[in-house]
């Protein structure tokens, strides 16, 4: 279908969902009524979850907690306190919010099944504090819970209930896929691909981290609130570890990387769960055996499965019609009389040493760059380049000395806080967004407002279109001046290597850096692609651009660059113009080794 069909159709269909909802309760029972109802709970809990796993790649088995959190609270103020619903159902989701930044702070230390073993661990506190507290009930739990009012409309029918619960989860679902589909979204799912990549071109990863357990616990909040108000009742056996699988096999089956799948997959195992109920240990065993089977062959769940029906038919067919690279646009060159002072240092490196244990990286390295340059740094493998790429852009802490840019010292400053003072770089190996288009990729790094703004998502968020559109106007042009139109909506690793080469480096440029490092970006290209790397590279160091090459090609180094630093054991052996370099016996051996003859020129080395 065209995207003018898409668009049209779109209306229409959310017109059809709304009626079918709305017409449901007509065609069901009382107990059927309630087990949707209960499947409406689920799908909430089901989005949170998939808003911090799948989207933000952060394991979160604390979702039930914070769905307890919510019942809960609720529960508590409005038999203990005499608080009246809605104030207490207010206050329980902000309770909520606050466990889910509590949660998230061993985020910020830990990942991977680190991160899941410390939220299971949570959530299992959690119900040892509702099985044993006073305030909880104990094992009994806490009964008479008032029914929700709602302008004289009696909600202790279940099916008037229904139709709470449809508008809530309608709402939440929109403004999840708006959250997913706009710039938040974008870092977070950067953030899942490549945490060190999002870094580097502006993404905050801690506060992404919490921004995404935030998000889960609110959702998680409000699930609880509403389940406190369809049972008029809690207790522990509901926030139980049982109950934590069954969201969790809900998100892998339904697909943990959209939300649409989540709640497909809640649906499904709620109605399948109470069909199964006689038999639960079957059903257990079975729900398990579903999700390692998912989890093996169809990894994006239920709805990731039409996807890569396309991409099989799509390799099928074959190469006919492919999209083409066009050819690159070059940037308007700076004048010298608009641009910076001739001279100024934009990147000045004294002493610096990295240390990794027992052994030293860098010794001492000390080196200068002047803005509208571009520098060479070469030097047999294991020379020590990468790592100072590494520290230079805050991957590395240095083990001693200074970097600074434009005058201001950057030692010990992250990646996100070190492209915002306009540095870039691309990656020895490839490292895009993988599960992002080309055009998604760039936006990421257009970006440059801060997570801390995220407020306009709940408060203001036709700020969030506007810049949506300004964004998507910055993408279209980067796309035509690299060349890369025809691939805007494909994903990266289905093109070319050297198309993406020239993504990474659009990429890097799309911060609109004062400083670019490139980690051998020749590295796999034929010689027509170097040519036209070469191309580029002038062009951005034209545009105002200072450029740092770290390179093995030395033919396309002795062109490029002006200036060339040469590192060997972690220290700087020569420097200077290409000629002199090439001529410089220090450098003769450290590429030959010490046999070498004096005055021998530097081979062309090519990756």
């Amino acid at each position: 279908m065209s995207p003018r069909l898409r668009r049209l159709s779109r209306p229409g269909g959310l017109l059809l969902l709304a009626v079918l909802a709305w017409a449901l309760p007509y065609g069901l029972g009382g107990y059927a009524i309630h087990v949707v109802d209960i499947a409406l709970v689920f799908a909430l809990l089901a989005i949170g979850m998939g808003l911090a796993m799948g989207i933000a790649g952060q394991i979160n088995l604390a979702q039930i907690a914070f769905f307890g959190v919510g019942a809960y609270t609720t529960a508590i103020l409005t038999t203990r306190s005499g608080l009246g619903f809605w104030p207490a159902a207010v206050l329980a989701i902000l309770a909520a919010a606050l466990t889910g930044l509590l949660v998230a702070i061993p985020a910020l230390r830990m990942q991977s099944h680190y991160l899941g073993i410390v939220t299971l661990g949570l959530a299992l506190g959690f119900i040892n504090w509702t099985t044993n507290a006073g305030p909880a009930g104990g094992a009994d739990g806490i009964s008479a819970i008032p029914v929700p009012p709602m302008f004289g409309v009696d909600l202790s029918s279940e099916y008037l209930y229904y139709y709470l619960e449809v508008v809530v989860f309608a709402a939440a679902l929109a403004f999840g896929l708006f959250v997913v589909r706009t710039s938040l979204g974008r870092r977070m799912r950067a953030m899942r691909d490549d945490p060190l990549a999002a870094g580097a071109i502006g993404a905050e990863i801690p506060l992404l981290r919490m921004t995404a357990f935030l998000l889960s616990s609110v959702y998680g909040g409000i699930a609880g609130v509403l389940y406190a108000g369809l049972i008029r009742f809690v207790a522990p056996d509901t926030f139980n570890i049982a109950n934590m699988f069954l969201l969790l096999a809900m998100v892998v089956i339904g697909g943990r990387q959209s939300l649409v799948g989540c709640v497909i997959g809640a649906a499904g195992l709620t109605l399948i769960r109470e069909r199964l109920s006689d038999y639960p240990t079957y059903a257990q065993l079975g729900f398990g055996v579903v999700v390692v089977a998912m989890v093996v062959f169809a990894p994006t769940g239920l709805a990731g499965i039409p996807a890569r029906v396309r991409g099989v038919l799509e390799r099928r067919r074959g190469p006919a019609g492919r999209a083409a690279l066009l050819p690159f646009r070059p940037y308007d060159p700076v004048e010298p009389a608009d641009g910076p002072a001739d001279g100024a240092e934009i990147l000045e490196i004294r002493e610096v040493a990295k240390q990794f244990r027992g052994l030293k990286a860098l010794k001492g390295v000390s080196l200068s760059v002047d803005r509208g340059e571009i520098r060479g740094i070469v030097g047999p493998n294991g020379s020590g380049k990468t790592t100072l790429f590494n520290v230079i852009s805050g991957f590395y802490k240095a083990s001693g000395g200074q970097v600074s840019v434009a005058g201001r010292a950057v030692g010990g400053a992250r990646p996100y806080r070190l492209s915002m003072l306009g540095v870039a770089r691309t990656f020895q190996n490839l490292r895009l967004f993988a599960d992002l288009t080309v055009r998604d990729n760039l936006l990421v790094a257009l970006d440059r407002t801060r997570t801390r703004a995220i407020w306009r998502y709940a408060l203001w968020p036709v700020a969030i279109w506007r810049q949506e559109h300004a964004l998507n106007r910055q993408a279209d042009d980067l796309l035509a001046r690299f060349g890369l139109t025809e691939f805007a909506d494909a994903p990266p690793g289905s093109l070319p290597y050297g198309i993406q080469r020239r993504i990474e480096i659009a990429r890097a440029m799309a911060g609109s850096p004062r400083l670019l490092l490139l980690d051998e970006p020749a590295a796999g290209l034929n010689g027509e692609e170097v040519r036209r790397l070469a191309e580029i590279v002038r062009s951005i160091r034209d545009s105002g651009v200072t450029v740092v090459l770290i390179e093995h090609n030395m033919g396309l180094v002795m062109s490029l660059c002006e200036r060339v630093t040469v590192l060997a054991g972690g220290e700087v052996i020569a420097e200077g113009t290409p000629a002199e370099v090439a001529g410089d016996r220090a450098v003769i051996e450290a590429y030959l080794g010490d046999s070498a003859m004096a005055g021998l020129p530097l081979p062309e080395v090519s990756q």
